[in-house]
Order: structure tokens, then C-alpha cells, then sequence
């Protein structure tokens, strides 16, 4: 029964086959004599050729001598060809969607030696309005070829000469360059020269050669050209903020992997890359169009790089040269390109020289750069001014190093997270210039990932100096520490955008200027617990008549020199919660003269008390003890009539304050105690005793003191010049108490002296005889054993004047009751009436005397004028006789 149909089925078979090699070799012979014309009949292009084979049944086609032109050069919706081709070959073309479907699809295509100019049609067919049919080859080889591609416009879109090409799975249509892959392709083997590349209209990519070996690609003098002028580019492109310029000498890239929308590849290296960026005006534009192509790359590698970023005007905004970046594992996708930093990685490495990078202000250069996830190092940094700018603050520092430890650097939701260890600024040298005219804005920290932490900061062997537009603050040798700084969301809403923890400063020598004054310090170390100032000095810049000629109305000039100062405790003086709270402040070994003259016109603003004055500081300050020990305190006041100025000298001075307070403290007393101890005029013992309250707002306060064993003359230096009287006898013992408020002041004066004399002086400096003698009736030379008390009573304050010349005020009341009486005001009516009296004869009497000269003058020049006439009459009897 087999063999019934094995006979019938094997004659069929062979008939199939037969009747399949004679269409097979009919359809040669037809196509080998044909198929030119057919092209030429039925398409848009005219197709020569020496020899053509074609298996209808594998599809392969061979075909060598070709020449192909198109019909229509101008026709946009067909693809333009122009050429020739030594051979061709293609394998497993899909004919029937050739003839019927219009699209290419091969497995293999193989062109030997051709020299084409290949105009792209149109994405989008004019007719159809659909997007055209993708070229499809799974494996592309190109021996020795010269290729142009235009686009439809005759724009130059890719030439290549030399092309020696072996690609699988290629792909490429104008569509896909809107993806900025014009081909696709798994595995590639290139080599070729000459090579151009125009993405689009300001662009162009070039380069010398292109070869691969081993896997490895190498492109020697690659660029990217702008094809626009930079005035061009900114009349066509108003909205772009950038035109860039970027050459290479040599790029070599390993394992290239093209997908549909992905770039793969372990290591891209660029030799000697330059990159120019020129800047425009415009304002940067958030493009919403996602990156919708990934970029792998295992490692990247810019060696030798030279960076220049141009403004607008053309002046340098950043350079630098030789500059080496080295990343790993670079990853940029639509996701990563929506950061402030487009890419992620898993480590990079920067090094670069001479860094040049100018701002609106500054002027910064680097001379060497060292940059890493874990460390920055900086050599050589120097800050110039760039331009006189009165709203920011101008730096013109000179560093030697800065140095940078870091524990994590990365960016989180596109907000950058720093934690570092250690800052160390090495050798810092220059001066810092306050803005003038500061315009306070509101910080923008939206790109931070909070907390932003610095656990160390360390400034070492420095010599700075601060110009705040008044004064000139000058640390020598200056060493700093802070440790903990934090910026968090709640610190950045504060002026002083993030707190501290311990923080130390050191510096050898401070000089602070002022427009009248030099402050200097030989040692400064100053800390968040403690402050130790040596050798402190405030020396007036100006003499003395220079600072009368100076101010416009009466002040004090201080000379302060201190040998140390010490402080102990804890404050705040870098956030917006400023504090003081010291438990001990000692000022050791001052010598202080505050000079005031009386020659400028007085200072009618009012003086308030001390009480008022410290509820006016506006931070909460207490100092628990303060102590003034060794020193000496001299007031020297001088007047337009005074032969010099007086002076009040207080030897041996110590002073002791507890509770000196602003009143803002929770918890801690307002009430301020004050003692005195010293020897008045270097003599004698005089002890003081001084009380407030903050919280009273009546400026309540009590004084109390006494002045023992003074012999009167001691006070002579201050009365002498500037009160015209000489003073002797002595003063045993001047008791004081007082009570008062900002209105008034009453109390007790108790005064027991001996001898006590006053003599007035004329204006060369002798002793008036007869006034002196006349004063001193008036006054009580001895105030017996057992003095009694006199009363204060309502002495009024003058809000214009100082506390100290209010309480000399109650004294003078007291002085005048005990030496006049207590009836001083007709006492002092009598004596004022008695000493012009007695000026008034005095006076009376020159002008007598005068008078009388002036009468006997006269009767002696009568006397003369008479005997002279008589004379003349002789002479003339005379010679009347002789004649």
C-alpha cells in the first residue's frame, strides 16, 4: 500500500521541484535583463549595473558596478541617491515587502567600496501624513567607503570617508535622531576619517578617525562645533542660555552597546578635552521634556582638561587647566536629570590647576584642586576684589590650603546631603570688606538636604582683618575652632543661618581702629566659656585739641590700658538668641584717664541713669562678679578760662560689681551692688558703696561712701586750674549717704577737717590776698571733734547732665552747709555781695589812682609849657637889645 503512493508523491515533489527551479532561474534570467529597467519604469530612481544575482527563494541578492540617481532630486517624501557601489550584497531580503509592504528588511547587507549621498525623505510623508518605514538590516559591513547623508532640507546630517563598517542589528532613520541616537546597534566594529555629524541647526560633531580594536573604539580629534555665530545664536535662539565649544585630541570608548533608548559602554576616556561655554542673558528655562534616553558608563575619564566659561560681555566667569575627572559607574536617565547634578555615580574624582572663577565681587583663583566623595583639598586660593561694590561684602584673602574631610556627600531628591568631618583653613592672609549698604534677602536652601552637619572647623597661623565701614578689627597669629556646626530647618529661618557648639579663637595681637580711637591686645583666646585678653590697650588717634576741633559738642577721650583681662562662663554670640552669662569678668592692672573739656557747647541730650542704660541691651546679659583690681583711674576736665585741665586721680582703685544685668535674665537678681575702694588723689582711702534695681523704673538708687585723712592740697591739682582756688588744711574723714531716683536726690554729709583755708588766685596764678581773706570769713576753718551731720535735701537732677555730676551735685549741697552754714543761700548772697563789693572798691580805687596820675601828668606838661614861654620871651628881649 506504501508503494501505491510513494511513486505518486515522489513524481509531485520532483514536478514542485522542477517547476520551482525553473521560476527560480526564470526569475534570474528576467531580473539579470530586467530589473534595471523595471527600476527605472517603476521607481524614483535610475539604477545601472554590470552582473546581478538574485534567489527569489532565500532572497539573497548580489549585484556588482552599480550606479544609481535619483529621478527627482527635489523630491522631499523619497529618499535621495546618488552613487556608485563596487558590490552589494544582501542576504534574506524580504522581497515581497519590498514590492508590496515598501519596506526594507534584511539580514545582512554588504557594501563594498561606496561612494553615496544619501538625502533623507521627510519623517512624515506629505501624502500619507504617516510616519515612514524604519531601514531594518540585522547586520550592516561597509568596506571602503565614502558616505554623505543630507537631511531633506540638504542640510548635512552624517559624512563619513574611509568607512570601514561591521554592525548588527543597525538602525537608522531621521525619526531616530529625534531620540539623539541616529543608529541603533548591539555590536559594532568601525573604522573610518573624516567623520561629521549635524544633530541640528548649532552643532556640528566632527572628528579626524575613528577606529576600534578589541572592543575598543578611538576618535582622535573629536569636536563639537557651533555652527552659529554667538551673536547669531542669540538673535535665533533668544531662550537657549548657552553655546558650547568642546574638542578632544583623542576619546576612546570600550564595549559601546546602543539600545532602543539606552548607551552602554565600561569606560570612556577624552585626552586633553577643551570645553567653552559662552553664556547669554537669558534666564534658564526648566525644559518639562524628560531625558528619555539612558546613559551607563562604567568609567569616565577627562584627563588634562581645560574648562572656560565666558558672560555675556565676553570677560572670563570660570578657566581652568589641566584638569582631570575620573567617575564611576555614571548613570544620567530621566529620573537623574530632573537633580541640580543630572547624573548619579558611585565615586568621582576631580583635579584641576589654576582655577580661575570671577562673580559680581570676587575674583577667585585655585591654583591647585583635589576633589572626592571623601575629601577636598585647595592649595594656594586667593580672593580678589573685582569691582567697588557697596552691597556685599568684598574678600581680599590670600589661603594656603583648606582641607576637607568628609563622611557623606550625595544627593538625595535632588537636594544635596553633606556631613563632613574635618575643615582645615591653613595660613589664611587679608582683609574682609563689609557690605556698606547690606541688602538682607532671604537665603534659598531649597537644595539642601537637612541636617547639613560640619563636626570640626580648624583656621590655623592667619592674619585677618575686618572693615566694617567704621572700624578696622586686626587679628595677628589668629588660630579658630567651632565645633558642631548644624544648619536645620529651624536655624535657617534666623539671621545666622546655623548654630554651634564649643568654638575657641587664639590670636598673638588685635588692633582694633576707630575714627578716634587704636585698640590693641597682645594675646586674645576667647571661647564659649572663657576670655583671657592681655595687654589691652584704647589709645586716642587724635591729640587733644585735634579732638576738641573734632566733635561737635561735649565728649568724653579715654586712654585705657588694662594688663588683663579675664572672663568666665557661657554666652551665645553667633545665633539669633544672643546671650551673656558670665560668672566672673576681672579687669587687672588698669590705668584709665578719661579727659572732658568744657570748650565745645554742651551736650543737651538726655543721660540716663545706669540702671536705664543696661535695660536698653537687648540680649539678656548677667555678670555675677565683676572685679577691677590694680589699678588707677584719672578724670581730667578743663574749661576756656582754666590754666590746664584739673584732675581727679584714684590710686590703688578697686572696684567690685554683683549682678550686673540687662533685667532679661529668667531667675537671676536685678539688684546691682556696687564697692569701691581706692586712694583719692593717691592720698586717701576712700570707700564707696552703690546700689539699684533693674526692674525699678523710677531708677531708684542708694550711694554711700566715705573719704578719710585728705589733706586739702591733694585736690588742688583740680581746683587750681579750673576753679581758680588753692585749698590747705586738712579734711579728716568726709562721710556720704545718699538716696535717689531719676528726679532728685536726698541724704547726709558729714565732713570733719581742720585748718581748712581757701585762697582765691588771680588769673597769672598768685594768690588774691584780700579776696582770700574775704572768702575765708565766711568759711569754717575746723569742724571740732564730733561734726554733726548736715541734711541733703531735693537737690534736683539735671537730665542733660551724668550721674557722677548729680552725685557731686549732693555733695557740693552738703560741702556749702557744713563750711557756710545751713542758711548757704543767704551766705552765699553775702559773700557773693562781699567779694563784688570788695572788687568793686578795688576797682573804684585803681580808677582813683588812675585819675590822679592823670591830673599831675597834666599839671607837670602845664608847668613845662609855661617855663618854655617864658624862655622864648627872654630870647626875645634879648636880641631886641643886641639889635
Amino acid at each position: 500500500m506504501k508503494k501505491k503512493y510513494l511513486r505518486p508523491l515522489s513524481i509531485f515533489v520532483a514536478v514542485v521541484v522542477l517547476i520551482t527551479l525553473v521560476l527560480n532561474f526564470g526569475a534570474n534570467f528576467w531580473l539579470r535583463n530586467n530589473l534595471s529597467g523595471y527600476i527605472k519604469k517603476n521607481s524614483n530612481y535610475n539604477v545601472k549595473y554590470s552582473s546581478l544575482e538574485v534567489d527569489m527563494f532565500t532572497g539573497r541578492i548580489s549585484a556588482a558596478g552599480i550606479s544609481v540617481r535619483s529621478k527627482n532630486s527635489g523630491d522631499q517624501n523619497t529618499i535621495g541617491l546618488e552613487g556608485s557601489i563596487d558590490t552589494l550584497s544582501v542576504s534574506r531580503l524580504g522581497i515581497y515587502d519590498v514590492l508590496f509592504n515598501k519596506t526594507i528588511s534584511s539580514n545582512n547587507l554588504l557594501l563594498v567600496k561606496p561612494d553615496l549621498k544619501i538625502t533623507l525623505a521627510k519623517p512624515v510623508d506629505d501624502k500619507t501624513k504617516k510616519k515612514r518605514n524604519p531601514v531594518l538590516f540585522k547586520n550592516l559591513k561597509i568596506s571602503n567607503g565614502n558616505i554623505t547623508v543630507l537631511r531633506h532640507t540638504k542640510q548635512k546630517f552624517l559624512e563619513v570617508k574611509d568607512l570601514e563598517l561591521n554592525v548588527e542589528n543597525i538602525q537608522m532613520t531621521e525619526e531616530s535622531m529625534e531620540r539623539k541616537l541616529p543608529l541603533v546597534f548591539d555590536t559594532y566594529d568601525i573604522k573610518g576619517k573624516d567623520f561629521y555629524f549635524g544633530p541640528d541647526d548649532v552643532y556640528a560633531v566632527t572628528a579626524q578617525t575613528i577606529t576600534t580594536e578589541a572592543g575598543q573604539m578611538s576618535i582622535r580629534n573629536f569636536a563639537v562645533k557651533p555652527l552659529l555665530s554667538y551673536q547669531n545664536f542669540r538673535r535665533f535662539h533668544p531662550n537657549d542660555k548657552n553655546l558650547y565649544d568642546f574638542k578632544a585630541t583623542e576619546m576612546n570608548f570600550k564595549d559601546v552597546a546602543l539600545d532602543d533608548d539606552k548607551v552602554a559602554l565600561s569606560h570612556a576616556h577624552f585626552q586633553n578635552p577643551d570645553l567653552k561655554i559662552m553664556t547669554t542673558s537669558a534666564k534658564a528655562v526648566r525644559k518639562k521634556k524628560d531625558l528619555n534616553v539612558t546613559v551607563n558608563m562604567e568609567d569616565v575619564l577627562f584627563k588634562n582638561a581645560k574648562i572656560s566659561i565666558l558672560n555675556p560681555n565676553g570677560t572670563p566667569k570660570l578657566s581652568a587647566a589641566d584638569v582631570t575627572l575620573n567617575i564611576n559607574k555614571f548613570v544620567m536617565d530621566s529620573e537623574t536629570s530632573k537633580s541640580p547634578l543630572p547624573f548619579e555615580y558611585a565615586n568621582f574624582s576631580v583635579a584641576g590647576k589654576q582655577i580661575n572663577f570671577v562673580t559680581e565681587t570676587q575674583n577667585i583663583n585655585i591654583a591647585a584642586l583635589a576633589f572626592n566623595p571623601k575629601a577636598v583639598d585647595i592649595r594656594l586660593l586667593r580672593m580678589k576684589p573685582a569691582g567697588q561694590q557697596t552691597t556685599k561684602t568684598i574678600m581680599d584673602l590670600d589661603v594656603d590650603r583648606v582641607r576637607l574631610n568628609i563622611n557623606e556627600f550625595r544627593f538625595v531628591e535632588n537636594k544635596l546631603k553633606l556631613d563632613v568631618q574635618n575643615i582645615l583653613i591653613s595660613s589664611m592672609q587679608g582683609k574682609i570688606q563689609a557690605a556698606k549698604n547690606s541688602q538682607k534677602k532671604k537665603g534659598d536652601y531649597s537644595g539642601i538636604e537637612f541636617p547639613l552637619t560640619v563636626k570640626n572647623v580648624e583656621l590655623k597661623n592667619s592674619n585677618v582683618a575686618y572693615d566694617n565701614g567704621k572700624a578696622v578689627l586686626i587679628l595677628n597669629n589668629l588660630n579658630a575652632k567651632i565645633q558642631n556646626i548644624e544648619m536645620n530647618a529651624a536655624t535657617v529661618k534666623n539671621s545666622v543661618p546655623f548654630k554651634t557648639g564649643n568654638y575657641s579663637l587664639a590670636a598673638q595681637k588685635l588692633v582694633y581702629n576707630t575714627e578716634f580711637y587704636n585698640m590693641s591686645a597682645g594675646l586674645l583666646t576667647f571661647g564659649n566659656r572663657s576670655l583671657q585678653l592681655s595687654d589691652f590697650a584704647t589709645t586716642p588717634k587724635v591729640s587733644r585739641a585735634q579732638f576738641i576741633r573734632m566733635i561737635p559738642a561735649e565728649r568724653d577721650l579715654y586712654d585705657v590700658k588694662v594688663k588683663q583681662i579675664t572672663a568666665n562662663g557661657i554666652w551665645d554670640l553667633l545665633s539669633d538668641n544672643q546671650y551673656i552669662n558670665a560668672s566672673q569678668v576681672t579687669l587687672n592692672g588698669m590705668n584709665a584717664n578719661i579727659f572732658r573739656s568744657k570748650i565745645p557747647k554742651d551736650d543737651v541730650t538726655e543721660k540716663l541713669l545706669y540702671s536705664s542704660l543696661l535695660r536698653k541691651i537687648k540680649m539678656p546679659l548677667f555678670v555675677q562678679n565683676l572685679d577691677i583690681k590694680n589699678s588707677v583711674l584719672e578724670y581730667e576736665e578743663d574749661t576756656k578760662r582754666s590754666d590746664g585741665p584739673g584732675k581727679l586721680t584714684f590710686g590703688s582703685f578697686a572696684m567690685n560689681v554683683k549682678n550686673l544685668n540687662s533685667g532679661k535674665m529668667k531667675g537671676k537678681p536685678t539688684q546691682v551692688a556696687i564697692s569701691v575702694n581706692c586712694r583719692f588723689m593717691n592720698a586717701s582711702p576712700m570707700n564707696v558703696k552703690w546700689n539699684f534695681d533693674l526692674l525699678n523704673r523710677s531708677d531708684s538708687f542708694s550711694i554711700s561712701g566715705n573719704v578719710a585723712d585728705l589733706p586739702a592740697s591733694r585736690v588742688n591739682p583740680f581746683i587750681e586750674p579750673y576753679l581758680k582756688v588753692r585749698a590747705t588744711g586738712m579734711i579728716s574723714d568726709l562721710i556720704f549717704n545718699f538716696k535717689g531716683n531719676s528726679s532728685g536726690l536726698s541724704g547726709i554729709l558729714n565732713l570733719k577737717h581742720k585748718d581748712l583755708k581757701v585762697a582765691l588766685l588771680k588769673e597769672d596764678g598768685e594768690k588774691n590776698k584780700l579776696l582770700s581773706a574775704v572768702a575765708n570769713i565766711f568759711v569754717r576753718s575746723d569742724s571740732g571733734q564730733y561734726p554733726e551731720s548736715v541734711p541733703v535735701d531735693n537737690v534736683p537732677r539735671d537730665k542733660t547732665k551724668s550721674f557722677f555730676n548729680f552725685f557731686w551735685k549732693g555733695i557740693e549741697e552738703g560741702l556749702k552747709k557744713t563750711l557756710i552754714g545751713k542758711n548757704v543761700e543767704n551766705t552765699e548772697k553775702a559773700v557773693q555781695n562781699t567779694v563784688e563789693n570788695t572788687k568793686a572798691a578795688l576797682d573804684q580805687n585803681k580808677k582813683d589812682l588812675k585819675d590822679t596820675k592823670q591830673n599831675v601828668t597834666e599839671k607837670v606838661e602845664n608847668a613845662k609849657d609855661k617855663v618854655q614861654k617864658k624862655s622864648s620871651g627872654l630870647k626875645n628881649i634879648l636880641k631886641k637889645k643886641s639889635e
